[in-house]
């Protein structure tokens, strides 16, 4: 079976009549369930994305073997300051990160980013988000929202669709790493991040399950956090474990080093997952770090194998020679005569902040990028082939099946196994929702009925 063949029956189904409906049925289920980024809905087209098991377990194979290499370079990394230089830390990190030496592992959940194009098995990660995986909530329930919707009700009749849920592996993650950790009974968590960010609403949803699976759980601006009496306390509820949602660069921005958060995991009074250490692998110079020639000595056969069809190259601007495609090259120079080739992301930021397009930046602009990148961390990575996809709406009153940038992002549970998908489309090259465009659509593995 071809996706593609899954894909057209999907599409032959729709008329206009059949999106207007599905499409005003689909907007009158979001706000309830919290599925909006901000004031804009999250999702905006009428088909979810399809894989066929062959295509999801080559993904899932493939990546889990990558994760291994990152475990071995974050491994490698906490033990040498050599090492870490490749990986250009702020002193805050270099100060907070050895709190994990001898811990439980920095991860409880992360996500992969990559676009994949299913018919030649090409897969490329371009991004690791190893310290606050965004997104599992919102995929959850869309799931369900779009079960509810009559194109899926019609397509089953000719598709077996299996959703893949997330947030009972993610509240399973949190619960085994505290007690990896020395935790005894439930733990009460805290969801915290700033009461300003856009994605409350994803908080809540993970809130609400916990709640209802029987763990206490609060969501908390890290603002309104103490630690006194030996425990991390939020008013009067005791905070036992930390879910992560804050980016570690914000909270030492907005509250320094010495913050309640800090000293009550200095002091072993909470546990806080992710951990400080995994920003380690969610600088962009870990991919650096993976595909430069000078570490290939820390990694298996299979991990190197992984590395090579599945890393970009890529390498933290600086001046100094190395290798790419074979040859020895003048980092800098090469990259600026070659802006069609590149992309530059600074090391440390997210939602497609910063990020600079060879292909679509003038070339003073490309050089003054190159020259700014000397100054602050960057990193220059290969340009990777985007991924289209036609995917219907309803626009303007007519039914509209029209392509889109897709990428697939799959989420992994204690740093070792790969279990639903996170899948943004976009109008422009660049996906992000945090960035100001495009849309989630829930995930679903698909086979032919008999």
């Amino acid at each position: 079976m071809q996706l593609n063949e899954a894909i057209d029956v999907y599409h032959s189904l729709l008329d206009d009549d059949l999106a207007a409906e599905a499409s005003a049925e689909l907007y009158q289920r979001l706000r309830p369930r919290h599925l909006y980024f901000g004031s804009r809905p999250l999702c905006t087209v009428l088909r979810p994305y399809f894989y066929l098991a062959d295509d999801w377990n080559y993904l899932k194979r493939e990546t889990e073997v990558l994760l291994g290499a990152f475990a071995r370079a974050h491994e490698a990394c906490l033990h040498s300051a050599d090492l870490r230089q490749q990986l250009a830390l702020e002193s805050y990190e270099e100060q907070l990160f050895s709190l994990d030496i001898g811990g439980v592992i920095p991860w409880t959940t992360s996500r992969l980013d990559s676009f994949f194009l299913v018919n030649q098995k090409t897969l490329k990660y371009v991004e690791y988000n190893a310290e606050t995986p965004a997104g599992m909530g919102y995929e959850d329930i869309l799931a369900e929202v779009f079960l509810e919707l009559e194109p899926m009700k019609r397509f089953q009749q000719h598709y077996n669709v299996q959703s893949m849920p997330m947030l009972g592996d993610l509240l399973n993650a949190l619960l085994r790493a505290y007690k990896d950790w020395g935790g005894h009974d439930k733990p009460q968590i805290a969801i915290v991040d700033w009461r300003e960010v856009p994605t409350l609403n994803e908080h809540e949803i993970c809130r609400d399950y916990f709640e209802r699976h029987g763990v206490r759980t609060i969501m908390v601006d890290p603002r309104a956090l103490e630690f006194r009496d030996g425990h991390l306390w939020a008013g009067r509820f005791r905070v036992d474990l930390i879910y992560k949602r804050v980016l570690i660069s914000e909270l030492i921005f907005r509250m320094g080093v010495d913050n309640a958060i800090t000293r009550a995991v200095k002091a072993r009074a909470v546990l806080m997952t992710n951990s400080f250490s995994a920003k380690l692998m969610a600088k962009k110079a870990s991919f650096a770090f993976l595909s430069d020639e000078r570490n290939a000595h820390l990694f298996t056969a299979d991990q190197q194998r992984v590395i090579a069809a599945h890393i970009p190259w890529t390498r933290l601007i600086s001046q100094r020679k190395t290798m790419y495609q074979g040859q020895e090259i003048d980092l800098v120079e090469y990259v600026a005569l070659h802006p069609d080739n590149f992309v530059l992301k600074p090391n440390d930021e997210y939602g497609g902040k910063g990020v600079i397009i060879g292909w679509e930046t003038p070339p003073e602009r490309w050089h003054a990028a190159l020259a700014e990148a000397l100054n602050t961390p960057y990193v220059v990575q290969e340009r990777v082939s985007t991924i289209v996809r036609n995917f219907p709406a309803w626009i303007d009153g007519a039914l509209d099946i029209s392509p889109r940038f897709v990428d697939a992002n799959p989420y992994v549970f204690y740093g070792n196994t790969v279990h639903g998908c996170l899948t943004r489309l976009s109008s422009l090259a660049l996906l992000n929702v945090t960035a100001g465009g495009g849309s989630v659509v829930p995930t679903f593995l698909i086979s032919k009925k008999e």
